[in-house]
């Protein structure tokens, strides 16, 4: 006999405290701003988060009880202590007054972010990084070349790493910054993708300056910081990418779904096979129901990726989710083209379900390397997870002028 689960006396307090907030500040027509104003200052926004730090202090099976209770009326706002990587970031290493100045507008989204780590010669090792930063009075001076930014276009400040100290081996000497993007010396150049997209820009950076108060954790130290950072990144991209893992163009006329509605990718593809006339066939319908059970999976490991981070650690898990991610949206694309059959082997405008399917197949190795490549999480989860040897390192301990470098 199945025991039906018996809520405890802290979680249906909390439900009800939250469904008496809702009623009394969500409506479909208030302004979004102002609601979401409204979910910072209440502490909803991050109820993870201490009492003070627009958080609620809740442990996360109470948080859970909060963000239930806000997708049941749909009302946004809340769960940002899972994914807001930059409230999240500065929250845990920015000193008081960058987190006076920033924290609640990131909580907003007022304030348009990017993350300038990658380099021409330090991609998947990061840690190999040749931007470089020299102190000049309360400023750091800040030359050097970035690559793969998102939204660096209308970003207003980045996360930034950048080598503080050349005597030091290569994963010290780096410091991490709360770097303002509008200023002179900033050149911004988009790159082309395979999909016709430019969602990624290269960053030219000619003695920019950032002043050490926009400094985050202690000097020659970032490399510590930016892994909590990835860790939210890689947590996001593992459990939010889920709605890219089917189609992503949705085509107008049969079989499509209404314009602006996004459906859960499963069951996209569910109206794609309807479409097709292939919605009986079972090796179709089990290729749907293996996606949906490899994202439902991912999503419990997104969550225990996010527990860990919430005790301020950061999380090998994460590493599990994004690559898990990745495998799915190449696996989607390639149920998307089966179900299509030969039509999938055409493209263009008049063939806009064959467009579709070919934008979800080359799109899809964007979440193979951002975030870091489908090989470094391999190498993290062997390392960290499966507790097997690490990778040789034959400049460790060496000083990083001496290093050799891409």
């Amino acid at each position: 006999m199945i025991e039906a689960h018996v809520e405890s006396p802290e979680a249906a307090a909390v439900r009800g405290e939250v469904r008496a907030w809702l009623a009394a500040n969500w409506s479909t027509t208030r302004p979004r701003k102002e609601f979401l104003a409204a979910v910072v200052d209440a502490g909803y926004a991050a109820p993870r988060w201490p009492v003070g730090s627009y958080g609620r202090g809740l442990d996360t099976e109470l948080a859970r009880v909060v963000e239930v209770e806000f997708a049941h009326v749909g009302a946004p706002g809340t769960g940002q202590d899972n994914y807001n990587l930059w409230a999240n970031t500065v929250l845990a290493h920015g000193n008081e007054e960058l987190k006076a100045r920033f924290v609640r507008p990131l909580l907003l989204g007022e304030v348009n972010m990017c993350l300038l780590y990658s380099e021409p010669g330090a991609g998947s090792d990061l840690a190999g990084l040749q931007t470089n930063a020299e102190r000049d009075g309360d400023e750091w001076v800040v030359n050097g070349q970035k690559v793969w930014t998102s939204s660096a276009r209308e970003a207003d400040y980045a996360l930034l790493i950048a080598r503080t100290d050349w005597d030091q081996p290569k994963h010290r000497g780096i410091t991490f910054f709360f770097f303002p993007m509008k200023q002179p010396g900033v050149e911004v150049r988009p790159l082309r993708q395979v999909t016709g997209d430019a969602r990624f820009n290269e960053v030219f950076l000619t003695d920019a300056r950032v002043p050490d108060a926009n400094r985050l954790g202690e000097l020659n130290a970032g490399w510590w910081v930016l892994q909590t950072a990835l860790a939210y990144e890689r947590a996001v991209m593992g459990v939010s990418l889920r709605s890219s893992a089917g189609p992503s163009r949705r085509a107008e006329g049969e079989g499509s779904l209404p314009t602006g509605e996004i459906p859960a990718p499963d069951l996209s593809l569910v109206a794609l096979a309807q479409a097709m006339g292939r919605a009986g066939d079972p090796v179709v319908r089990q290729g749907i129901a293996r996606l949906h059970c490899l994202r439902t999976v991912n999503d419990w490991n997104g969550l225990r990726a996010r527990a860990e981070l919430q005790q301020g650690s950061s999380s090998s898990v994460a590493s599990l989710g994004k690559l898990a991610m990745s495998g799915i949206l190449h696996f989607a694309g390639r149920l998307q083209g089966f179900v299509l059959g030969p039509e999938a082997t055409l493209d263009g405008p008049s063939q806009p379900r064959a467009a579709d399917h070919n934008y979800s197949q080359l799109n899809a190795y964007f979440t193979s390397i951002g975030g870091g490549t489908d090989q470094i999480q391999r190498n993290i989860i062997g390392e960290r997870i499966l507790g097997l040897p690490r990778e040789p390192e034959v400049d460790k301990g060496l000083p990083f002028r001496e290093a050799r470098k891409a």
